[in-house]
């Protein structure tokens, strides 16, 4: 009960204070019409229930059975199904991304379909899905992550020279729709249950389970990048 509680909190103090502030903004200087200001009250309930029913199910199912896959996929010992696993998990966890949705329905929607929905929503979900394999290979063989970001970040600027500058914009925030409520508890799940099994091995590999989405958030923008290139 009291994790239920905690959840609970946890939104409250998240959506109150927009709440406040729309409400002070509306009886001092923007003034909407009442039925409009309602059904924000009404969406505001709506968004309040679904957030907490959300964090609850990410809290008594997301994160358990990332960490359980996690921990349990280099008592495998097979390195090419690992990576295999981490690519097939960020694919099929980012398609059902709603952060993703909601940019890919948008993007359809400003580039009267000549971006369709599905392909931005399957590009973004390949570059996290390779980045997340890319991920497990760093994990695997204790590669250096800095090198890895100044890569990867050194492929995004090189890359972003021959993109289209309509593409540019698109790209970026591929990264950051892909740290969202479906994901980022994943993935950092699944990281953390390898690197537990790994730091058993390893004492001093104590931060092997982060950075999985620093290293994730690449590959979107890649991806978009690439998309871009080939529409271009």
């Amino acid at each position: 009960m009291s994790h239920f509680l905690e959840q609970l909190k946890e939104v409250s103090i998240a959506i109150l204070p927009m709440v406040l502030v729309v409400t002070v903004l509306q009886y001092t200087l923007i003034g909407l019409p009442q039925e409009v200001f309602i059904q924000f009250l009404i969406g505001v309930l709506f968004v309040g229930i679904g957030l907490f029913l959300f964090l609850v199910g990410v809290h008594i199912g997301l994160l358990p059975i990332g960490e359980l896959i996690g921990s349990s996929l280099p008592r495998i010992r097979k390195t090419w199904l690992i990576i295999g696993v981490g690519f097939f998990l960020g694919l099929v966890v980012t398609i059902a991304e709603p952060d993703v949705r909601v940019l890919a329905y948008q993007v359809d929607q400003v580039s009267d379909g000549a971006i369709p929905n599905l392909l931005l929503v399957y590009t973004v979900a390949l570059g996290v899905a390779v980045f997340v394999a890319l991920a497990m290979i760093k994990m695997m063989l204790n590669l250096s992550f800095v090198k890895l970001l100044a890569g990867g970040y050194g492929l995004v600027f090189l890359l972003a020279l021959f993109t289209p500058a309509q593409f540019l914009p698109i790209s970026f925030d591929a990264g950051g729709v892909t740290t969202g409520p479906m994901t980022v508890p994943f993935i950092l799940a699944l990281g953390v249950g390898v690197a537990s099994v790994l730091r058993a091995k390893d004492s001093s590999r104590t931060s092997d389970g982060f950075g999985f989405v620093a290293l994730a958030s690449i590959g979107p923008i890649l991806a978009v990048m690439v998309l871009g290139v080939i529409f271009g």
